[in-house]
């Protein structure tokens, strides 16, 4: 469905928050964050400046991948709270003018919900052709599995079936088979019913698997000819139950790849999708000092209808994924950010927060958000990020970034008053643990990490060109330094940001200035630099420095 008043394109100019409600907040003290804990932290989130909350599954689950492996598309978790509570949530965020998306899983589902169950029990089932099936041994496929350290194969033999069932992740969650019309359709009421409650739209999981068709039988195959025409359903679908309903697409490939994703000129499929090109390439220019890396992958972003949008991040909920980066490049990031083995996941990621990465230094910290937020796109931030949490690797796997929210230095962080062996996950220790890291100290701190993410936040809401613009890198000498402009109508922002430890003064020539501008720092209070004749200044930078600079006419020389 296409917008056409551009002002109903809420996502352009978001701030997107993701949490996982079990790690967030515990209300009634068993060791599991809840809905209600998270609808009393509201009033913390609009503080922030958030304006559109993602929630990872909560939905029934086996509890094999982190409630990734749904069992029911229709229901909350018992442990997380009732139906009931999730509707007072998104009430309560709509009142301060906050939008909520949630997760939609449907490349699989757990092997318990009853569908599988169902379609295991026999071939005559009505659910058997719900999912990938094949009675022959199926070839060696272990070099195409995600998860390497627990699969060897993405087919599993069900004895009971007395068949093979695709699965793309894990053997406990087989594939949706998605050319069965019966599977969309039953996709698109679970959709319907969470629009229903109020929702503003999904992040969709895994989105180049969904509409993947290995193993499906041919002639079902040729029925289902164009798998991005269902994309192109859903995002109608979308807009037709809300006008203004968004789908934020998790697809890790290739800028160029990506594109089809969007769909064509009227971006009539995803609605917006992470930019991982850019953000392996924003650590691989942090680990060179260089920010030409990361200019590069920016610059290489397709273009995108109006309607379409890029989201920007640091981290997400998952590994942080080096795989389009070369083996030279990814060994340079390992170096630099995770030389231990137990920091690596997969040979292929990090399993790491990014205070920890950088030593918890707080101008290279700081430089990384005020470029997150000034790189044209929409920001997405990881609970925690606004107060430097850390990982925890004494936690498996990729759930060493999922620990509890740190609210406080009392036990278990102010998360839960639960005996501390009852919490889902274990706090972080050390200088990153909750005596050191958490909210309440740094609310009272004008200098803290939160008072920063606050104000960054409050300046990208302030402008408008940072969602709207094309990325223009500006010439200058330094490798180390990205120099970009943001315009949009008339308004212009030049973001500095100084990738190194040293110094440095950044000479730049604008186009169509004169000596009637001049550039206002909006981060440094009374920062304020002209502009010659020629539209020529310079700009100086500590190290890793940053700055955001507003284009104005000076009034006095105009007078």
């Amino acid at each position: 469905m296409r917008i056409t008043d551009t002002s109903d394109l809420w996502w352009k100019t978001a701030v997107v928050y993701c949490l996982d409600v079990q790690t967030f907040m515990d209300w009634n003290d068993d060791g599991m964050g809840d809905f209600v804990g998270l609808t009393e932290r509201i009033d913390y989130l609009h503080e922030l400046g958030v304006t559109c909350l993602w929630l990872m599954p909560f939905y029934p689950t086996a509890d094999r991948d982190d409630g990734y492996d749904v069992t029911d598309y229709y229901g909350v978790d018992p442990r997380l709270g009732s139906a009931g509570d999730f509707v007072e949530l998104v009430r309560t965020a709509r009142d301060r003018g906050m939008r909520v998306i949630v997760d939609l899983v449907v490349n699989h589902t757990s092997d318990r919900h009853p569908w599988f169950r169902s379609a295991r029990s026999s071939p005559t089932s009505p659910y058997r052709d719900f999912y990938v099936w094949r009675e022959d041994k199926p070839p060696d496929t272990s070099k195409q599995v995600v998860f390497p350290d627990k699969e060897d194969s993405l087919w599993q033999y069900d004895e009971k079936a007395g068949a093979w069932y695709f699965h793309r992740f894990y053997r406990s969650q087989p594939d949706l088979n998605i050319t069965d019309q019966r599977v969309r359709d039953e996709i698109v009421k679970a959709m319907g019913f969470w629009l229903e409650l109020g929702v503003s739209g999904f992040r969709v999981d895994a989105v180049p698997f969904i509409v993947e068709t290995t193993g499906v039988d041919a002639q079902e195959l040729a029925r289902f000819h164009d798998p991005h025409a269902y994309l192109r359903e859903l995002r109608e679908f979308v807009g037709r139950r809300t006008g203004d309903g968004i789908l934020l697409g998790e697809c890790n490939l290739p800028h160029k790849d990506q594109k089809a994703f969007f769909g064509g000129s009227d971006g009539d499929e995803l609605t917006m999708q992470f930019d991982f090109i850019g953000m392996q390439n924003l650590y691989l220019s942090l680990a060179r000092e260089d920010a030409r890396p990361l200019a590069r992958a920016v610059k290489r972003r397709p273009k995108v209808a109006e309607e379409s949008q890029w989201a920007t991040f640091v981290r997400n909920h998952d590994e942080l994924t080096l795989d389009k980066l070369s083996d030279g490049e990814r060994d340079e990031v390992f170096a630099a950010f995770g030389p231990e083995r137990a920091m690596q996941l997969y040979g292929r990621g990090l399993r790491r927060r990014l205070p920890p990465m950088l030593d918890g230094d707080p101008r290279r910290i700081r430089m990384v958000y005020s470029l997150l937020f000034s790189l044209p796109g929409t920001p997405v931030l990881f609970y925690g990020e606004e107060i430097g949490m850390g990982e925890n690797l004494e936690v498996e796997g990729r759930l060493a970034v999922r620990t509890p929210m740190q609210w406080t230095a009392e036990r278990n962080g102010g998360f839960s008053r639960a005996r501390p062996s009852r919490l889902r996950r274990p706090l972080p220790d050390g200088p990153f643990g909750p005596e050191h890291v958490n909210v309440a100290d740094q609310r009272q701190d004008r200098e803290s990490l939160l008072s920063f993410i606050t104000l960054l936040i409050k300046r990208y809401r302030e402008s408008p060109e940072l969602g709207w613009a094309q990325f223009h890198v500006l010439d200058q000498p330094h490798r180390n330094v990205l120099a970009h402009e943001c315009a949009h109508d008339e308004r212009r922002l030049v973001a500095l940001h100084n990738l190194a430890a040293s110094s440095c003064t950044v000479p730049l020539t604008l186009e169509g200035c004169d000596s009637t501008h001049h550039l206002v720092d909006l981060l440094h209070e009374g920062s304020d630099f002209s502009v010659d004749d020629r539209g020529r200044t310079e700009i100086p930078l500590d190290g890793f420095g940053y700055r955001w600079l507003r284009l104005s006419l000076d009034r006095r020389r105009l007078a």
